[in-house]
Order: structure tokens, then sequence, then C-alpha cells
């Protein structure tokens, strides 16, 4: 069973930075879709980055020059770098995995909930 699990939240001051990190078990290298999104009471969930295994990545505009994704295969684990950190970036973030490359940006831009396997979600605060 695929398991999806982030970590790397916390809390830090503006202008700081936070990596997340996303454990996905049992993904093939060669087909998946990896999105971060995030979700407030205020906004709802909002689509952060995404990163596919045809080497496309997308950023949301709030967050682009800010965030940056990268990928360790060897441990099936995949980052999110969060510099320059903004009180509005307080969220709780979550990965989201499938292995449909063809819809990755169909999901980033249209439907969060129709992935595969989610995590439970880190905790990021920032405060000012």
């Amino acid at each position: 069973q695929v398991q999806v699990v982030e970590s790397g939240g916390g809390s830090v001051q503006a202008g700081g930075s936070l990596r997340l990190s996303c454990e996905v078990s049992e993904y093939p290298y060669s087909s998946y879709c990896i999105i971060w999104f995030r979700k407030t009471p205020e906004k709802g969930r909002e689509g952060v980055a995404r990163i596919d295994s045809d080497g496309n990545t997308e950023y949301a505009d709030s967050v682009k020059g800010r965030f940056s994704l990268s990928k360790d295969h060897a441990n099936n684990t995949w980052y999110l770098q969060m510099n320059s950190l903004k009180p509005e970036d307080t969220a709780t973030y979550t990965c989201a995995a499938d292995v449909s490359v063809g819809l990755c940006r169909w999901y980033f831009t249209e439907n969060l909930f129709a992935m595969t396997d989610y995590g439970k979600g880190t905790l990021v605060t920032v405060s000012s």
C-alpha cells in the first residue's frame, strides 16, 4: 500500500526558510506526479508546486522565486524548499502523489481532490 509521509514543518520568522520532505513508498520513477498544496481556513486548498517524471515543474504565482522543488529518487523523496517565507505562507502543507503524468497539470490547476495518494500534512507557521 502506498504511503505518503510529509515532514519538515515548523515555526519560523518571516524571511526564514524551511524544507519540507515528501516520502512516497513504492512509486515508479518512470511515472509520477507530485504536488504540494496548502490549506488555510481563509483560502481553502491552494496548489503550491508540482513536479512530474517528465521533468515539468510549476509553481503558484504567490511562491515563484521563493519555493523550489527537488527530488531524491534513491530515497523516494521529494522536497519543497521554501525561502523568504511570509506570514501568509502559514498553512498546513500536504503532499499528494499520482502515477498519471498526463493529468498532473489538471490536478494542479483544477482538481487537487482527484489524486490517488495523500499525506496527512505538516504545519508551517510563519510569524512576523
